[in-house]
């Protein structure tokens, strides 16, 4: 049994974040991954980060932006603690070695984002999120902590409300331990592979939003999930917002350009909930190519600027889509890409459970609200997991030592064990793939009563099924479908919570599209839906948004 005072789950900005803080507070830090550091997520975003630093932009106007971006439904304190950070959190990751482009006067070079009132989105080429991460990798090597790399979390250890630590497995030994804290933090990213089209790397699988679900922390506002417009057809890939902050621009397969119906003022740099259902709406109205995709037109903007500031996108369309953005179209269509929701924060990475910690996609702190503006993850990340690990540090610098007893690593295996004992049983792969099916069909950007409920149908079918899942490997040494069970029994957890909140919310708000409540309603759904894990399901309750200095209007862009 391994023991320290804080372990961050998760080795993506948030998590490197968050353990650096906590180590230079003066705690002994673990840090546990599934991967190495440098495969995290974190890494495949592209477009930028942003921050208020132009001489035209204030922080003011990015608060207003993200306030509204978010349809209202961020909390607006946490928005302005949020904002007033970024120019300070961008100065220090430069400082930290982030190679960012520069203009000609040598200043920041920004460019226009969906939903910002100004060019606010500070970037490294179309490798931004890549950039910071080997940036933080690099100061985080400085530093003395302990590494558990290629370790999955399956389960926390909490005891009277309060967490004594994580059980663990360890792909290369095949050996399950107890790790031991006075406080966790999560930051284990997203859970968008619940869909089967998505953005998402195959590691995004919750599993330490599903651990914390588990064991009794709330999750919030689970229902809004984020597509962003502009993925490569067959793959899937992001094609980043940058491409039409450069300047590219949507037409569809009768050669409109399309979003001056939907969006007149900003047109392709609307709000990505905005730009998405206008792609769908295009293609069920008729209106796509053949085989119902927009193009993403970038041939105007000439070889040299497309090869020196999207140099990811030409790469990733030529070589999965065989065509070359310098002289062609790219087939687009939404993909998922962000979730909203996660486990509930407060701007200090606090949870409902004493000694527990969340920060980044994993984390609801809530800033994005109903739709997150292009941007604002990569700060997200930065802010929230420094300010995370800060007070788990603080908690574990008068936290008792932690009381784990030698049946909690039984009490946790036991279960799985079982699945390797079956003769026979569900495949987990088998599982998964169908979970995605019932997801992208049932729960998508447009959504109605009759599919989520289907939905909800369906997906509680698939978790009584799991219920006999049956792990075939018996290889100790990287058992992938050992490791595929655990994170299909995540994902299965969360994708109820999505669809439940979804059903529940009679109202159209952000990325939350209901065709048969199409309109925003203040009046009943101003407020944050709250699920805690029974045996029967997700118990929703809901809680109040914070206001500060805007009331909610009608969003247009």
């Amino acid at each position: 049994m391994q023991k320290h005072e804080v372990v961050v789950v998760g080795a993506g900005l948030a998590g490197q974040r968050a353990a650096l803080a906590a180590i230079q507070a003066g705690r002994d830090v673990a840090l546990v991954s599934k991967l190495h550091p440098l495969r995290s997520h974190s890494g495949a975003a592209q477009g930028g980060i942003n921050a208020a630093v132009g001489a035209e932009d204030s922080v003011d106007t990015h608060i207003y932006d993200t306030v509204k971006g978010s349809d209202y439904l961020g909390d607006q304190d946490a928005i302005e603690f949020f904002c007033r950070a970024a120019g300070p959190t961008v100065v220090e990751m430069e400082h930290f070695g982030t190679i960012f482009n520069r203009g000609a006067d040598g200043s920041l070079a920004r460019r226009p984002f969906g939903g910002a009132g100004f060019p606010r989105t500070i970037y490294a080429a179309d490798r931004t999120g890549l950039a910071l991460l080997q940036a933080l990798w690099e100061r985080l090597g400085t530093e003395q902590f302990t590494t558990y790399e290629e370790w999955d979390v399956t389960n926390l250890i909490v005891r009277e409300g309060a967490v004594q630590g994580l059980v663990a497995f360890d792909r290369r030994s095949g050996e399950f331990a107890e790790i031991g804290a006075k406080a966790v933090v999560l930051a284990t990213g997203p859970f968008g592979r619940v869909y089967g089209r998505t953005t998402n790397a195959h590691s995004c699988t919750g599993d330490g939003v599903a651990a914390a679900y588990s064991v009794g922390a709330s999750l919030k506002d689970m229902e809004f999930v984020q597509f962003h417009p502009t993925a490569l057809m067959e793959s899937g890939i992001l094609i980043t917002e940058g491409a039409r902050g450069e300047g590219g621009i949507l037409k569809n397969g009768v050669g409109e350009r399309f979003m001056t119906k939907y969006a007149p003022h900003v047109l392709d740099l609307a709000s990505r909930d905005v730009v998405s259902r206008a792609i769908v709406t295009e293609v069920l109205e008729g209106r796509g190519f053949p085989g119902d995709y927009v193009h993403l037109e970038l041939m105007h903007l000439g070889r040299e600027r497309i090869e020196s500031r999207l140099q990811e996108i030409c790469d990733f369309a030529r070589n999965f889509a065989g065509i070359d953005p310098v002289t062609q179209p790219i087939p687009v269509y939404p993909a998922q890409h962000y979730m909203m929701g996660g486990i509930g924060t407060d701007i200090h990475g606090a949870t409902n459970l004493r000694g527990l910690f969340a920060a980044g996609e994993a984390a609801c702190v809530s800033i994005h609200g109903a739709n997150r503006l292009g941007g604002n993850s990569l700060l997200e990340t930065l802010v929230f997991g420094k300010e995370a690990g800060i007070a788990a540090a603080a908690f574990a610098s008068t936290a008792p030592a932690p009381a784990l007893q030698e049946s909690d690593l039984d009490r946790s295996v036991t279960p799985l064990r079982a699945w390797s004992s079956r003769s026979d049983g569900e495949d987990p792969t088998a599982l998964r793939t169908e979970m995605q099916r019932v997801m992208d069909r049932y729960v998508g950007i447009y959504r109605t009563e009759g599919d989520l409920l289907e939905g909800v149908r369906r997906i509680r079918e698939l978790r009584k099924r799991f219920e006999r899942v049956r792990v075939v490997d018996q290889s100790p040494v990287y058992n992938l479908n050992l490791t595929d069970a655990l994170e299909v029994g995540h994902m299965l957890e969360l994708a109820e919570v999505i669809v439940v909140g979804a059903y529940a919310r009679t109202e159209s708000r952000g990325a939350h599209a209901r065709r048969d409540y199409p309109t925003r309603d203040d009046v009943h759904w101003m407020k944050h839906t709250v699920a805690t894990r029974t045996p029967e399901g997700p118990q929703l309750s809901y809680a109040p948004v914070a206001y500060t200095r805007w009331e909610p209007k009608e969003r247009v862009y």
